[in-house]
């Protein structure tokens, strides 16, 4: 794996197993002794919507009714953490960044603005029925079959043009990564084609 600071962000259907890839990766260059900085889309709302204020208020009844927030939110709270928490040096790992076309050429000046080169996109490819499955045998109360619908139809309508978009970007390296594997299958695999930059 190179020296130079490495930006790779992470997509997949809900129940791919994005986020404990992520998180794996994140082990392994920490291990390595890279310093890494982390940005989740979904653990910031959920920090946002404990707040008492009335943007979070409207945030979480927002998502209470299956909805989607206005695009200035997600932005709000990814480029916060950025500019909190980033100072230039470290590995960026990004998960649940850009996931509207809205959104993805924000994230693309931000890093250009950084000054970010050679960008990995991983995504976690897994079918829609492989995921329905995944997500039901979680037994979440919360996990209806209506509801899975809606999250795997939604990364198909939402999600997948930003994946084309990132895919034909200069600056960009894609990497289609068999979700449908074990864990430590995929994670492997991940490696590998990071591992392939010299």
């Amino acid at each position: 794996m190179t020296d130079k600071p490495r930006t790779i962000i992470f997509f997949g259907r809900s129940g791919s197993g994005k986020g404990t890839q992520a998180q794996l990766l994140m082990d392994k260059l920490q291990s390595d002794g890279r310093e890494t900085v982390y940005i989740e889309t979904g653990s910031e709302f959920r920090k946002f919507v404990e707040q008492k204020n009335y943007t979070a208020g409207l945030t979480n009844t927002a998502f209470s009714q299956g909805g989607l927030v206005p695009v200035f939110l997600p932005v709000w709270l990814w480029t916060n953490a950025m500019v909190q928490n980033f100072s230039g040096s470290e590995d960026l790992v990004l998960d649940g960044l850009a996931r509207r076309m809205t959104e993805a050429p924000v994230l693309d000046s931000a890093l250009k603005f950084y000054g970010r080169e050679n960008i990995h996109v991983i995504h976690i490819n897994v079918s829609n029925d492989w995921a329905f499955e995944r997500m039901k045998s979680r037994g979440r109360n919360d996990d209806s079959d209506e509801y899975i619908k809606s999250r795997l139809s939604w990364f198909d309508r939402d999600v997948a043009p930003v994946l084309d978009y990132f895919r034909e970007l200069k600056g960009y390296i894609y990497h289609d990564v068999n979700g449908e594997q074990d864990i430590p299958g995929v994670h492997a695999e991940i490696m590998q084609s990071l591992d392939q930059e010299k």
